[in-house]
This record gives structure tokens, C-alpha cells and sequence, in this order.
């Protein structure tokens, strides 16, 4: 599997689906064009996954999905969960980036 999701993330990650009623039981990571730096990570709760696409893995109790195209640009990436008194959120580690934008959520490969 290409994405690891942190015990920590997987911790908040199960959190927030217990408060929030109605979301799917497979957590999609994935990228998108865009952002400041030509892609952005993208990642949520959904009912589906496409068989032919899409890889999954059982993580901490969090299935978790990811399809082609964002395999090839997140292999070996590490999302985790930080939490301050500054700031709190997902943070992802991929080894794939060549350059970020300050913000963390977007990326160069």
C-alpha cells in the first residue's frame, strides 16, 4: 500500500466519524490538480470504492482507499494527526514531493 496512516490519525480519523453521522465506513485518499504548488491532497469518508481502480488496506481499523493515478504520486506516504496549542490537523509525509507550499496541502512531484 502506497499511503500509511498513522495510529494517531487513525485515532482522530475514527473520532470524527463517530460525530458525524452518515459518513461512509471507507476513507478515500487520494490528489487532485490544483493548489499552490499543482496538486493537493484530498481525503474523506465514502460508501464506495471502484474495484478496478482503486487499492485497499485495513489500517488501525480504517479501511482505507486509494486509487491509480494518486498511488503513483503518494507511494510511501505517511499521513498523520498534529496537535498544538498553535495548531492542530492532518499532516502527510510523501517522499514523492519536490516541493510544497508553506501550508503543507499542496505539492510538486
Amino acid at each position: 500500500m502506497a499511503v500509511t496512516i498513522t495510529e494517531n490519525a487513525s485515532k482522530e480519523l475514527k473520532r470524527f466519524r463517530e460525530s458525524n453521522a452518515g459518513l461512509g465506513p471507507l476513507l478515500r485518499i487520494g490528489i487532485v490538480s490544483g493548489g499552490c504548488s499543482g496538486f493537493s491532497y484530498d481525503f474523506g469518508f465514502v460508501e464506495e470504492m471502484n474495484e478496478e481502480t482503486d487499492t485497499v488496506s485495513e489500517q488501525h481499523g480504517i479501511k482505507v482507499v486509494v486509487d491509480k493515478k494518486s498511488d503513483l504520486l503518494m507511494d510511501g506516504t505517511t499521513v498523520d494527526y498534529y496537535e498544538s496549542l498553535e495548531k492542530r490537523g492532518f499532516t502527510f509525509d510523501n517522499p514523492n514531493a519536490v516541493k510544497s507550499c508553506g501550508c503543507g496541502s499542496s505539492f510538486s512531484a
